[in-house]
Parts: C-alpha cells; structure tokens; sequence
C-alpha cells in the first residue's frame, strides 16, 4: 500500500516560470510609494474658559433662570467628567467639596450616603428639572476612577444639588460651554 501525500506549500526555492509561448513576461517591478497621504490632524482646541485644575473649590455661571435637560458622565484620559445641560444658559452655581459622600435631600433634609470616600455638592440656583428632564437621577460608574456616583439630592424651589461621591478627595476644573449650555466638572485622576 501507498500513501500519497500533497500540498500547497512550498519547501524549497522557486523555480524559474518559463514563459507559455506566443506570451510576454514584464520583470518584477518595485512597490511605488503610498499614494495616499492622511491629512494634517491638528490637536482639538479647548475652550477659552477652562481653568487649570484646582484642589478647592469653584463657582460661576450666569444670572437668569434654566431648566435642566441632560446629565452625563464619562471618564476620560487624565479625568472623569461630570456634564450638566440645561436649556438656555448656565446659571450661577457653586461646586464646593466635603470630606465624605453624604448629602441633604431636599427640604426633608435627611440624609443620603453615596458611593465612595469623599465628595462633592453641585448647587445650581434658578434652575429645575422639573418637567425637562427625564433621564436617570442616579448615576454609578464604580468602574470609573474617580468619579463612582452621582445623584439629585434637590430640586425645590429653583434650587438644583447633584451630590458626587468620589473615590478620594481629587482636585477639579469647572468651566461652562454654550450651544448648548453646559456646566461641566472634571475630576482629576491619578
């Protein structure tokens, strides 16, 4: 009995290919350079007012009422970012930070203990998301460096709180952006 064995690879050098006649060979040409070349990529400009981060805390914002429309959250490289939205401008707020994750809930003032070792209270004036916003009212990204929770502990009487809880005390930028308007809070990671 015989086996017989066959492949498609190669195990020795190649043969020379002797043209089929009536044919014409072109000898091996080298490779040209690319042809296509990727466009200039300039760096993403930030805006004008974005402040160093600071290890204290911050305020600013507009005079005049707003209702709030959307909360975000995300981590990115160097900080994790807490976004607030509201419909026509950022009015004033404060952003003050508080040796432990525990807040007041309103005018019941009981108290609600969030994720994390310390924290950070985000108080908006003239503001309600009353009736403009329906997304999530608390938000856990234990996953995220530094920022691990945050949650709506008030909106009474155009007084707006999103309590934060961190995994340890982080230095941070606030700053606002327009169309739309936004107050965004970045906390420094390690």
């Amino acid at each position: 009995m015989f086996v017989v064995l066959s492949g498609c690879g190669l195990s020795g050098p190649l043969a020379p290919v002797t043209p089929v006649a009536g044919t014409t060979s072109t000898p091996p040409q080298k490779a040209s350079a690319p042809r296509i070349t990727a466009p200039p990529v300039s760096p993403p400009i930030p805006p004008g007012n974005v402040t160093a981060f600071r290890c204290g805390d911050a305020a600013g914002g507009a005079s005049g009422s707003a209702k709030l429309t959307g909360v975000r959250v995300a981590a990115q490289i160097g900080f994790d970012r807490l976004v607030l939205q509201f419909d026509t401008r950022v009015p004033t707020y404060s952003v003050k930070r508080q040796a432990k994750p525990v807040f007041k809930v309103g005018p019941s003032g009981q108290a609600v203990t969030l994720s994390g070792a310390s924290g950070v209270l985000v108080q908006v004036r003239s503001a309600s998301a009353s009736g403009t916003y329906s997304g999530p009212t608390d938000i856990s990204h234990p996953d995220y460096q530094v920022l691990v929770e945050t949650k709506l502990v008030e909106d009474f009487e155009g007084h707006l709180s999103w309590g934060v809880g961190l995994t340890k005390p982080a230095c941070l930028r606030a700053f606002t952006l327009s169309d739309p308007a936004r107050l965004v809070i970045d906390f420094k990671t390690p």
